[in-house]
């Protein structure tokens, strides 16, 4: 019964450790993106847009449809999105090749520009907040940052 009580703490406190690192790491986590938002070169357009524009960014061109369940929302806000960001000249829009009912969205040379600009100016500052730290600490982050994609993509 002694060793069966041991286990049983053992497990509580192993959960306990587990629910406090989830708690820790949300916390660093938001509070790190807030920072990175922080340095927006241009926030005339919203954080919404400019999500839209990185997976155009990294995805290439995209149908609407496409573009709205990458980011996960319906078309027709996508819609507005699409609209929004052809008025600041970042996207264009052309018709899709095969399918006359479709269009593809595709960033323009100014919304490339844009989204260089606001990849640029954020890693400007985690480059010079990476500096601050000993090697290794930098070494432990470049560890977490796998898992944390790896988790990221699950």
């Amino acid at each position: 019964m002694g060793a069966e009580i041991v286990r049983y703490a053992n497990y509580v406190a192993e959960v306990d450790v587990e629910a406090g690192l989830a708690s820790r790491l949300r916390l660093a986590v938001v509070r790190l993106t807030r920072r990175l938002r922080a340095q927006r070169v241009n926030s005339t357009i919203s954080l919404t847009q400019v999500s839209a524009l990185s997976t155009l960014h990294k995805c290439g061109p995209l149908t609407p449809g496409e573009l709205a369940a990458k980011e996960g929302v319906q078309p027709p806000s996508m819609t507005r999105v699409i609209a929004a960001l052809e008025e600041f000249g970042f996207a264009t829009r052309r018709p899709h090749p095969t399918d006359g009912r479709q269009a593809i969205v595709e960033l323009s040379e100014s919304g490339n520009s844009y989204i260089n600009e606001e990849v640029s100016a954020r890693e400007a500052w985690l480059d010079k907040r990476l500096a601050e730290l000993t090697p290794e600490e930098r070494g432990v982050l470049s560890r977490a940052a796998g898992i944390i994609d790896r988790m990221a993509g699950q």
